[in-house]
């Protein structure tokens, strides 16, 4: 009776693992579902990719899938949701790593992209640097896997895009590697020496997640020095967010990882005591850091907004320094916007990795057969005008940091946000020209900007698309004052940057709506030289066919 049971009992399992996985109609099904729930409820999402693009891929997609393995399906799945690059908007990582990821933690540093974790069985391996994924150059292998992730922008991929590389799967569909294999061979480099070596697959749960860095136990390793632990490091495994007092220089240091409450404070808590720290204190400079911050509700950022507006002795340039980074995202691209929008905060690190306006907050659609689930945004979150958008938000300060400095237990980003000095520095460069522009500072104007465009201290700012921006917010009105005005921007944006293609456009449009079609021609025909088979240059061509109608 025993054995009868166990029989059926193995053929029920059999049939359930077979109905588990669906044949290649049924994953056609899943495919032309998404497709149409996307078009049907989530059409907002065609921004960045057109619903023709869209169609084009999903239609290729769905006429390879009979030839495919089983894998390459729910890779292909996934590259379709990421077209639309909102990070929130994907099918989660899991999904294209079923079999197993490879037992090392990557981070891509301002030197190249190393194993910065390992587990304790690939010891040897330990800070190398990654030369090749089997055969495929790391550059390559990274432009190959790039399409299956969400990027929002490249901090996007650095931060989050890495782990792909990770799992077999995805290397196999990507054609990273030629065969699937739980064995993909790394060539490394380490102390001046190459090596290959053989890594086995392991479990995704089995990696320990640390904020893209790897939390020495037992069973892993980290290549850094831990002798000693850099501040933005510390309470990695038990606190979400913890402030320090460095009495000697008369600084706080708060790190914040995420918007969400810890299990044993609540973020309200928490403000509460940093905010009596800072009254009860002599406090001279404040640095928040939320580098590691990829979010989470973002109603619990209107107290700190609030406590830091309320003390001028801290909100104040030179006094209070924000440090960003790839891992900032989500919740905390929202807290970036309003600290950027209503505080004197100098912003320290690299680019965020979400848009400063963008699509969040996702709805579960699990696909009739296969039951993968893909997470489609549906909220739009505009912090800040339309013209304001940006990829990213980029930081005041920008620093990035070595292979070497992270193993030294260094941190560049804190260090520049201490040292930094502030006098004459304007962190907000196009808010501060368009402000002599207003005023009709035009002398004090003309001495600045070449300057401030010269000094590596603004770096991170574009200021041939930014004041373009500018100009075109005034062409956009539509009346003439403001059309002469932005005729005035273009022209002065000329004479510092005069083969800006885009700004021949603009001037070339502006022309056209005051009615001079010389001037116009002239401008939009330079455009056109400039970039003649880009989008620049087929704009002007296009703006140029308009003239004939003035």
């Amino acid at each position: 009776m025993k054995k009868i049971h166990l029989i059926l009992t193995l053929l029920l399992f059999l049939q359930l693992s077979a109905q588990e996985t669906p044949n290649v109609a049924q994953w056609q099904e899943d495919l032309r579902f998404i497709q149409k729930t996307i078009h049907k409820d989530y059409s907002f999402l065609f921004v960045k990719i057109t619903k023709q693009d869209f169609d084009t891929q999903v239609e290729a997609l769905f006429n390879d899938i009979p030839n495919l393995q089983e894998h390459e399906i729910r890779v292909g799945l996934a590259r379709m949701i990421s077209l639309f690059k909102y990070g929130h908007t994907q099918i989660p990582y899991r999904t294209t790593a079923k079999s197993g990821i490879l037992p090392i933690n990557l981070y891509h540093f301002n030197d190249g992209v190393y194993i910065e974790g390992v587990h304790k069985d690939q010891k040897r391996t330990l800070g190398a640097k990654v030369l090749k994924i089997g055969d495929m150059p790391i550059g390559k292998a990274l432009e190959l896997i790039y399409p299956v992730v969400p990027v929002e922008n490249e901090q996007y991929f650095k931060a989050y895009g890495l782990r792909f590389l990770l799992s077999p799967e995805v290397l196999h569909a990507q054609r990273v590697i030629p065969e699937l294999s739980e064995r993909v061979t790394l060539t490394l480099e380490k102390e001046g020496k190459v090596f290959t070596h053989i890594f086995k697959t392991i479990d995704v749960e089995k990696k320990p997640k640390a904020f893209n860095f790897t939390v020495p136990t037992e069973e892993w390793l980290t290549a850094r020095n831990t002798v000693t632990t850099p501040l933005y490091l510390k309470h990695l495994e038990d606190k979400l967010f913890y402030f320090e007092y460095l009495e000697d220089i008369n600084t706080l240091y708060v790190r914040q990882s995420s918007v969400f409450d810890d299990d044993n404070e609540t973020l309200n808590q928490f403000y509460n005591r940093l905010f009596d720290c800072i009254d009860t204190h002599r406090i001279e400079k404040l640095v928040y850091d939320v580098r590691l911050n990829g979010g989470g509700n973002n109603y619990n950022n209107l107290p700190l907004l609030k406590g830091i507006m309320a003390r001028p002795k801290i909100n104040k340039s030179g006094n209070f320094f924000f440090i960003i980074g790839r891992d900032t995202f989500s919740a905390c691209q929202n807290l970036t916007n309003e600290i950027s929008k209503y505080t004197e905060a100098i912003l320290v690190g690299e680019p965020t990795s979400e848009n400063i306006n963008f699509y969040g907050d996702t709805r579960p659609v699990v696909l009739p057969n296969s039951k993968i689930t893909a997470y489609l945004s549906y909220l739009w979150w505009q912090d800040k005008p339309a013209l304001e958008n940006a990829k990213w938000t980029a930081p005041s300060i920008p620093v990035t940091m070595s292979f070497d400095e992270y193993i030294k237990s260094q941190d560049p980003v804190l260090e520049a946000a201490l040292t930094f000095d502030v006098q004459d520095f304007k962190p907000r460069p196009i808010e501060y020209i368009t402000d002599l522009y207003i005023s009709g500072k035009t002398q004090k104007l003309a001495e600045e900007l070449p300057k401030m465009i010269q000094d590596p201290r603004y770096d991170f700012c574009d200021f041939e698309t930014e004041l373009n921006k500018k100009g075109n917010l005034l062409l956009q009105s539509g009346r003439m004052p403001e059309v002469r005005a932005s005729i005035q921007v273009f022209s002065m944006i000329l004479q510092l940057f005069p083969n800006s293609a885009s700004t021949y456009k603009n001037l070339g449009e502006a022309y056209i709506m005051i009615q001079d079609a010389q001037k116009a021609r002239e401008m939009l025909k330079k455009a056109i030289s400039l970039d003649p088979h880009g989008k620049i240059g087929l704009a002007a061509t296009k703006l140029l066919s308009e003239i004939d109608k003035l």
